[in-house]
């Protein structure tokens, strides 16, 4: 039985380029997991598998790792920084205890770094600050650390500062003990010697030192009590108050080295088994019942409760698709039946394998607070749980933000449609932020997702891992037609072509109806002029119509139709004659009833800086976006607002421009709302060259 508190399962986040990856394979190597040392910038990292990842440099899917560090085990997440992946950090810190936010020494707390860190501080983990690349060009370790308390609103607890800077860094002074650690230049990270404080910096290090202890000693009024007597607390009773504070985020452990250069990662190695909490020490997932609502029940992190598992990846790989759960309470075994409680099905635990990136080791159980892969799960997605069969309960789902770009894909030749629905539905099982949609009004296939960059990627993954070619267009504005004006008319259809012919009148009234309707029918008609069992065909015949407006031919909505008279002839009349008129009527008076267009008005939230609030304002004003309200906040502000949808293509790009990266914006649909002229000319008029092209 393994001791759970020896157990810390983290994450490392940060912004692009902050050295995330690095860190991790740095942290491999000293822990013995692997002996030559990959490069990212030479697309050689161990966490960075994808092709796709090894050529731009970034991480695009989590990846998970473990490993052994002063006999604990550390399963470590390494978690993409690009805002358009954002989706992988969120889902990684769900299922985390602890995390390591990196930071640039000389870029600073960036604009990805405060997204990362508002997900952090909504699944309330506990974290440890690495400012990195201290021997870079430009680097500042305490501005970065003034940063952190302006920008994140956070508290850094200083516990180390470094030993000259840029060029000039060598080193770390540990405040506790007042030692510092000296690297030789070889880049060998086992090669250094603790010495003492250089002359220069030990009233620096007496102030900073003097700092941590007050702050940490806030946690124990006893042992702040005695030190404010006069009494030097113990090194042992200062970690004790510095545990306990990071687990309650009152505060961040702050450390910093340079990754690349093999300096300062042994003491995040120590701060991450010393300050952050093991699976026992955090808040239990709350348990929720089928809808949703929590129950008061926990899953206790403990091996001899109910099996409780949270699935919080899907990869597919060449071995078919992997699961990756955490283990949260109970014990997993191979061969074992488990209930996910999301379909009410059951699924055999085929095996059970622990991930170093994506290399695997096959083990027979798992337990509570583990982090593994298990492959062959059948219809298990991203948030569900999977629990035991006798003992059924549903862990706190995933809530993912809604896609906010789209674009129309096709298959280069008629046999890769099939190919391309089979490799979108894996796609879609790995990457719950990545939607795929069928635009019934024109057909085509539409991919949604968090950016720009989120679709190219995308795009690469269908033509190379499932070698569908496509085509890429630009997807159309989903607009509607409606009337404006209360129309009363007539129309008769009759037909002779020897035999008996088709006779069908009706007198109706066509006129705008409530928003949101779609569109409504009744039949006034009385003394039998139109015999009760053809109005369903005039209902038919107008409804039959709606598909097509009469400007540019997209679905009408809002209309309300009353039969209200009409004639009929004895041998003449039937259900399609009475349709035909219908269809007549609807051509015929539609053009008189104000047709106009009406486009997709969509819910529009931006977060932004406070510095660009009035870029931003100005920019959505210039959208015919109406501005609804303002919040402001910590770290920014929250712009609300309608805006149509057409105008809305392109907005990421442009918003990251004006709010120097660090804006970000959702939007789903809200209402339709009619089209002002000049719009509705441009509209009709491109509706009019597509159907010529036809």
């Amino acid at each position: 039985m393994t001791d759970l508190s020896k157990y810390r399962n983290i994450g490392i986040f940060a912004h692009v380029d902050a050295g995330k990856t690095t860190t991790t394979e740095r942290i491999l190597s000293l822990t013995g997991k692997i002996h030559k040392i990959g490069e990212v910038h030479d697309g050689e990292a161990t966490t960075d598998f994808m092709d796709q990842e090894r050529e731009r440099g970034i991480t695009i899917q989590s990846a998970a790792t473990s490993c052994v560090w002063d006999e604990h085990r550390l399963n470590i997440i390494d978690t993409p920084g690009h805002v358009d992946f954002t989706i992988e950090v969120y889902r990684s810190l769900k299922v985390l205890d602890g995390g390591v936010g990196v930071f640039c020494g000389s870029g600073g707390v960036e604009p990805q770094s405060e997204t990362n860190w508002r997900y952090a501080n909504e699944s309330e983990v506990a974290r440890i600050i690495f400012i990195n690349k201290l021997d870079r060009l430009g680097a500042d370790y305490y501005r970065v650390v003034k940063q952190v308390k302006d920008v994140l609103g956070a508290r850094p607890l200083v516990m180390v500062l470094p030993i000259g800077t840029e060029d000039e860094f060598s080193g770390v002074v540990d405040l506790l003990t007042r030692k510092a650690w000296v690297w030789d230049g070889s880049g060998d990270p086992f090669k250094y010697e603790i010495q003492d404080v250089p002359a220069d910096m030990v009233e620096l290090v007496e102030q900073y030192r003097e700092e941590l202890i007050e702050i940490a000693l806030e946690q124990d009024d006893e042992v702040m009590e005695k030190y404010l007597d006069g009494e030097e607390p113990s090194i042992e009773a200062i970690q004790a108050c510095v545990r306990k504070g990071t687990i309650a985020l009152d505060f961040f452990p702050t450390y910093c080295g340079s990754a690349f250069k093999n300096k300062g990662v042994q003491l995040v190695l120590d701060a991450v088994v010393d300050y952050l909490p093991n699976p026992t020490e955090v808040k239990p997932q709350p348990e929720v019942d089928l809808e949703g609502n929590e129950t008061g029940n926990f899953a206790i992190v403990d091996v001899d409760k109910p099996m409780r598992a949270l699935a919080f990846k899907i990869m597919d790989d060449r071995y078919g698709a992997l699961t990756f759960l955490r283990v949260y309470s109970g014990k997993l075994e191979k061969g074992s039946t488990v209930l996910n409680t999301f379909t009410g099905k059951t699924e055999r635990i085929g095996r059970i394998v622990e991930m170093h990136a994506d290399s695997r080791e096959e083990l027979e159980s798992a337990q509570a607070g583990d982090i593994i892969a298990v492959l062959g799960m059948k219809n298990v997605q991203t948030g569900h749980t999977l629990c035991d069969q006798n003992n059924p309960a549903t862990l706190e789902p995933m809530v993912f933000p809604d896609p906010v770009i789209s674009m129309a894909v096709a298959p280069k030749d008629k046999g890769g449609s099939e190919k391309m629905g089979v490799a979108l539905s894996k796609m879609i099982a790995e990457d719950p932020s990545f939607h795929v949609e069928t635009d019934i009004d024109s057909g085509e296939t539409i991919l949604k997702g968090m950016g720009e960059l989120h679709l190219d990627i995308k795009i690469d993954i269908l033509r190379r891992t499932h070698g569908v070619e496509v085509v890429v267009g630009k997807p159309q504005v989903a607009y509607r037609e409606t009337i404006t004006q209360r129309t009363e008319d007539s129309y008769t259809h009759k037909k002779q072509s020897g035999g008996s012919g088709q006779f069908g009148k009706i007198d109706y009234i066509i006129e705008p109806g409530e928003a949101g309707t779609g569109w409504t029918f009744e039949s006034k008609v009385t003394g039998g002029n139109v015999p009760r069992e053809f109005w369903p065909a005039v209902e038919k015949g107008f409804k039959s119509m709606l598909d097509t407006g009469v400007l540019a031919a997209y679905p009408c909505v809002d209309i309300s139709v009353t039969l209200n008279d009409g004639g009929f002839h004895a041998v003449d009349s039937s259900a399609i004659a009475f349709e035909l008129a219908a269809r007549g009527g609807f051509r015929q008076t539609m053009p008189k009833a104000g047709p106009q267009i009406m486009e997709p008005i969509m819910k529009v939230d931006v977060y932004t800086p406070e510095d660009h609030v009035g870029d931003v304002i100005g920019d959505l004003n210039r959208r015919r976006g109406m501005i609804r309200s303002q919040e402001p906040g910590v770290t920014g502000t929250r712009v609300k607002g309608d805006v149509p949808l057409a105008e809305m293509f392109g907005y990421i790009g442009d918003l990251r421009t004006m709010t120097s990266g660090r804006g970000q914006f959702s939007m789903e649909f809200s209402h339709y709302l009619p089209c002002p002229n000049n719009v509705a000319e441009q509209v009709i008029k491109e509706a009019k060259e597509r159907q010529e092209k036809k």
